[in-house]
């Protein structure tokens, strides 16, 4: 094993921020971070740890820290001496003190807190492997730049192309370099053969300006978020839907998403917004992601839990928020948050229900309602990302029996990513039925419509924020338990989909295209609800904020 020296160098003085290696970040004095991610070394590798500085505050922290400090004089901390003859002058008196000879030696600065341990380890494993003289951590950063030379403003390019397609332009990000033992001379640290060791951005910030400082304490204060959701044919796609939502919202936190291997139509869509994501295919896979990942909060979307799932979860987290739950889990769990069922009786003391909890999009706080409009011109059908019961199916029947009595009417009908039965709804122009699959702004149609028939999921909520009057029909029994969706709210139910008669579907949508008054009482009672707060009171719930 190589025999490794790890030297931090601190100044005391510092003019763009005072005092930066020894105020307190996100808790703790800024040197010891790196010192912290150095032991990892000392603990996986035998490294040995100094810290050069002129400061006595920084020596009396390192020293309660119990680290060694070679005190640096005072022509090596003016501002105008760079790192190499620090770490020069502090590996001879370290090897001198030690009677040891080095083969490795690494300088850690202390502006870099957001390093993690494992990239650090990973890095020396790494060069240890190589055969390098020096690594480098960078960051990759392609650009179109410009300098200037001889006065003039010239390209730093041969062509303009996209950042992707750039060659690499690695930025120093000062976390760490290491280097051969004989590399290290007074004017130099590094060798011949050199190589670069590639960091995420969020793991090269140098604190050098007010700026830094802020940027890196956000990603300090980041927590680790779990979101374990469901997006099978069977269940729908609003569980996925939902927590995409939430995740979104949750911007500066570190979000990974976890589904089962069942839901195939989950995954898909999972993939394409480009969050990290895992499948467990049991529960034991799962307990592997919970170790490896470490999160902060686990969120279940995945219909009612059990309480071995919720205990499984709890050796790895300290937060449990589970949505929609009325599983026998949701009683183990920090807060069950359940905007569409209200009232209940038998329900944890943690729970959280109602509208004033439902979590809404960010278009249909963008989007607003249009005029009310006397005659009903446009009718949008639309039953979620899946519609399991195919109730698409039987409106899209229903619809073409309706258009002779309906000349002027459009229908419009949304379906969903993962509808399965697309191939046979269509646009049929004859019958001014228009098919839009797969919609990425929803509230768009919603503005045009002026009457919609849906299922009873989150999908009401929407349509009330937008002063919609829907006909709703409920996919199963247990979505006919959410309550929102009724009269009182601005809604007319008529129960299971399945077990209502299209001759009860058709005079529900003809009567309320013929009676302007009730569909505008029914808008108004949508209109009077506000959904505004709810992303706010969710996201406080979620990361535990009084």
């Amino acid at each position: 094993m190589s025999d490794i020296l790890v030297v931090i160098p601190a100044r005391g003085g510092s003019k763009r921020i005072p005092r930066k290696n020894v105020r307190i970040m996100n808790g703790k004095p800024l040197i010891l971070y790196s010192i912290e991610n150095a032991e990892s070394l000392k603990a996986s590798m035998g490294a040995d740890i100094v810290v050069s500085t002129d400061d006595e505050e920084l020596m009396g922290i390192v020293k309660n820290h119990g680290v060694e400090v070679i005190e640096r004089e005072g022509e090596l901390a003016k501002d105008n001496v760079t790192l190499d003859p620090v770490i020069y002058d502090a590996v001879l008196k370290k090897e001198k003190a030690s009677g040891r000879s080095y083969d490795i030696v690494i300088t850690m600065q202390a502006t870099s807190p957001t390093l993690k341990k494992e990239t650090l380890i990973h890095a020396v494993e790494e060069f240890q492997k190589g055969g390098f003289d020096t690594m480098i951590s960078c960051v990759n950063k392609p650009h179109l730049s410009w300098t200037e030379r001889d006065g003039r403003i010239i390209k730093n390019y041969e062509k303009r192309l996209n950042s992707q397609e750039l060659p690499c332009n690695f930025l120093e990000t000062g976390a760490f370099l290491i280097t051969r033992r004989e590399c290290v001379k007074e004017n130099t640290r590094i060798g011949e053969n050199i190589t670069v060791y590639e960091t995420s951005a969020q793991e090269a910030v140098d604190i050098d300006t007010e700026e830094d400082w802020i940027a890196a304490e956000s990603i300090l204060k980041r927590k680790r978020i779990l979101l374990f959701c469901v997006g099978q044919q069977k269940l729908g796609m609003g569980h996925i839907y939902r927590c995409l939502t939430i995740a979104y919202k949750l911007i500066g936190q570190d979000i990974l998403f976890v589904t089962d291997a069942e839901s195939h139509m989950g995954i898909e869509k999972l993939k394409e917004s480009h969050f990290a994501m895992r499948v467990a295919a049991d529960r034991e896979e799962y307990e592997k992601i919970l170790e490896e990942y470490a999160p902060d909060v686990v969120i279940n979307d995945v219909l009612d839990t059990d309480e071995e799932l919720i205990k499984l979860e709890r050796k790895h987290t300290s937060r449990i928020v589970n949505f929609e739950d009325m599983g026998p889990g949701a009683w183990l769990a920090d807060a069950v948050i359940n905007a569409l069922y209200e009232n209940r009786k038998n329900k944890p003391g943690n729970t959280y229900e109602g509208s004033d909890y439902f979590f809404i999009r960010d278009e249909f706080l963008e989007e607003k309602p249009k005029e009310f409009s006397e005659e009903c011109k446009n009718i949008m059908i639309m039953f979620g990302g899946a519609d399991p019961s195919d109730l698409t199916g039987k409106l899209y029947d229903i619809c073409k029996t309706l258009h002779p009595k309906m000349k002027d009417v459009e229908f419009h009908f949304l379906t969903g990513f993962a509808y399965e039965n697309k191939d046979r709804i269509i646009t049929d122009p004859e019958n001014n039925i228009f098919v839009h699959h797969d919609a990425k702004r929803v509230s768009s149609y919603m503005k045009k419509a002026d009457l919609c028939v849906t299922s009873q999921g989150r999908t009401v909520f929407e349509l009330a924020s937008m002063g919609v009057p829907a006909v709703v029909l409920a996919q199963n029994e247990r979505e006919a338990e959410h309550v929102f969706a009724g009269m009182g709210n601005g809604f007319i139910n008529l129960g299971i989909g399945s077990e209502t008669d299209a001759i009860t579907i058709i005079k529900t949508i003809m009567y309320l295209a013929e009676m302007p008054r009730v569909r505008k009482e029914m808008r108004n009672l949508q209109l009077s609800r506000k959904f505004e707060k709810g992303q706010e009171r969710v996201i406080k719930i979620i990361l535990d904020e009084k």
